[in-house]
Formats: C-alpha cells, structure tokens, sequence
C-alpha cells in the first residue's frame, strides 16, 4: 500500500469515519489535491479496506471558458476510468452571479460551489461531503485571517470536521445548472432532515507537494487553474510570494502554522463551550420578542468569554454574521463598558444595538424587517476584510 494511501485510512480511522454502507460525496476540481484524494480513495475500495459509495462532485465556474469546460471533460474521462458515478454543476451566467470584482470573486465562487455540494448531498442522503484541503491551505488561511485582524475563531482556521447545515432552498438558482443522474432512488441510508458532514481528510498530514507527487507516480495527470497564478487575490498572494519569505526563517513553516492553527482552534472550542455554558445566565429574549442581552454581570466575564457570547447572541438576533467586521464588535463592547444608557450603535443593513436599562436591545428598520423574512441566507456573498466569522 502507498504511503499516501496508508496515511488517508489512518486519519480516516483517527476521524472516526464509517468504512461501510453510507455515502459520501467528493469534490473533485481537477486539481493534484483532489484528483489525489479520489485516486486513493479508489485505492481503498480496491483493497477491500473501505466498503462506501463515493460520488465525484465537480462544479464549473465557467470562469475561464474553454479551461473551464477542459477541466469538467477531464473529470468526466476520470470518473469513467475509475469507475465512479459523477454528478456536474455548472453556472451558467456566472457574469449575474459573481461581480466582477476580484475582492469578491474568490467568495462568491466558494458559496456556488459549496450550494452545489450541499444540493448534490442532498439528493444522495449523503452521510458527508469530502474535500481535498491540505496542510498548506491551513497554513494560507491562517496567513489570511491573521492579515484581517481576525480573531481566535478565524485564526483556528479550517476544521477538519463539521456540520454542514441542511436547508432547502426557497426558490431555485436560475444560474445553477445540475446534473446528477436518479441518485434519490439508490440511496436511503440517513434521513434527509439530517447533518451532513463536512470532512477534510487530507488537511492534517498532507502537503501539495506530496498530492501533486501521488499523482505523477499513478501517471494520472491533473489539471492547473491559471487564475491559481493571479497575484491579483490575496490567497495567491500569500502562497507565491509571503509563505516562500517565511520559508527562509523556517523552512517546515507551513507545518508550523497549520499545527498553530490547531492549537488555536481547540483552545476556542473549550472558551466556546464554557461561554455557551456562561450564557445560560443571560436573558436573551423576552416576551415582547425583542431581542435584549441583560448586562448585568456580563462586564465581569473574562474578555474572550464575553465576546463569544455577543457574537453568539448578534448571530441570534441577525441570522448570521455576515457583513460585521471588527469594528462593530468593538463598538458594542465600548457600549457596554460605557456609563451611558440610550446610546445606540449602527450596524449594517439598518441594523442597530442600543443600550439602555441595564441591558442591549437589538432592532431593525421595518424595510429591513420585509427584506430578511425573504432572504435566502445561503445566497449572502458580501464579506467584509475584517469579517468576524470564518466561513471555511
């Protein structure tokens, strides 16, 4: 067994992972780091060391035109020679879905893909959904987190597991054009209103160099996406020209940043826990349904507690976070320390926080009101440079 191959059912037993009768969905871009994770994959069902359905996932932006259109013929020639079964999502006017911004370009694309993966999960009654990400992706978006200014949560970076919330749409994406043969009626393992999860079995042990390596000695070509060399995004960026400065203090240091990474990510999992704990004494809802987080004794909890809770309580009152940065927190935390009662903060989307009696109000405007009963939260694109939640 290749080492590559020994390493995947390893972490796969380290995650806990089922080994037979479920499915999971593979999201392959045509990239060394997926085409890698399908080739061993298909290696352990060779060997009879896992006994699961596994579904090839490929989504074209229909960013780049023909390459575009090269990368799905090539996934479609690859999941016939392994055999797979494969299911294709495509945008097919990418200019209505994705501005042509290059500061949104990378986030709007991540949340098409990922609908599609959900969708595609779905209709398989998918116990999870498998994605290729490694060592230096970790390091990458440690690296992008700590330049916003992010906090404990961002810098934790990308988990290795996670729910993937369910949801059923409204209304369909008129741009997203899907593809996945009958797959309602060949799977009935987990019922549909159920989590699916999000796994990352590469992310922990697996540099791209070692996926690009795999690749070549199976003699299976994969594909490079030239927007990958466009030192134009941040990601980029950081990947062509930060990490190989840094590589010059320490040369495992994409090793040492994902393994920073991690530390920092279990250490907000347990403030995470207690502040979910601590929150049980704060009364976030009233029988009026004004949403009020009571201050009384809340300015004694420790700082990183304290803010946990508001983000969880912000998150409860919007729906989210998207579109808060930084700023705003520390607005509220300024509003709270402060002696001041009627004092109000502004948050986007007409918004606001306003202190008063002891206690945080949270209100919106009538307009906004109307506009979020008929928001499709999955369909948010807006990020901002300081965002306060990481979506990985």
């Amino acid at each position: 067994m290749h080492k590559f191959v020994r390493s995947l059912l390893t972490e796969w037993r380290k995650l806990g992972l089922p080994f037979s009768d479920e499915t999971f969905v593979v999201a392959v871009s045509g990239g060394a780091d997926s085409v890698s994770l399908a080739l061993a994959l298909n290696e352990l069902e060779r060997l009879g060391k896992l006994n699961l359905r596994f579904v090839i996932a490929h989504f074209n932006h229909n960013l780049r035109g023909e390459e575009s259109d090269e990368d799905e013929r090539f996934i479609r020639n690859f999941a016939e020679n392994f055999d797979f079964e494969l299911a294709c999502g495509k945008i097919q006017n990418p200019e209505s879905t994705i501005e042509n911004q290059i500061g949104n370009l990378e986030q709007n694309a991540r949340f098409a893909r990922y609908d599609f993966l959900r969708q595609t999960a779905e209709n398989l009654r998918a116990f999870g959904i498998l994605t290729a990400h490694t060592l230096n992706d970790q390091a990458e978006t440690f690296l992008l987190n700590l330049i916003r200014g992010s906090g404990l949560e961002g810098l934790g970076g990308i988990k290795t597991v996670r729910d993937f919330e369910l949801h059923i749409p409204d209304s369909k994406n008129e741009n997203l054009q899907s593809e996945t043969e009958d797959f309602q009626s060949k799977s009935n393992i987990q019922n549909p209103t159920s989590k699916i999860l999000l796994v990352r079995p590469l992310l922990k042990w697996a540099r791209r160099e070692a996926t690009e390596n795999f690749c070549r000695e199976n003699k299976i070509e994969f594909r490079s996406d030239s927007m990958n060399e466009n030192l134009a995004f941040r990601r980029v960026r950081i990947r062509k020209v930060l990490l190989p400065l840094l590589e010059d203090f320490n040369p495992k240091i994409v090793e040492t940043l994902a393994k920073t990474a991690n530390l920092l990510q279990e250490d907000f999992s347990q403030i995470k826990n207690s502040a979910n704990f601590a929150a049980g004494n704060f009364q976030w809802k009233e029988p009026n349904s004004a949403n009020i987080l009571n201050l009384k004794e809340f300015k004694n909890l420790f700082p990183s507690m304290r803010r946990q809770i508001l983000r969880e309580w912000l998150k409860n009152c919007r729906g989210g976070l998207q579109k808060l940065d930084s700023k705003h927190l520390e607005a509220i935390e300024n509003l709270i320390r402060g002696r001041r009662s009627g004092r109000t903060i502004e948050l986007p989307n007409g918004e606001t926080v306003i202190k008063r009696q002891g206690k945080l109000f949270f209100e919106k405007t009538k307009v906004e009101k109307s506009r979020t009963e008929n928001y499709n939260q999955g369909l948010d694109f807006t990020k901002g440079e300081n965002a306060i939640e990481n979506n990985d």
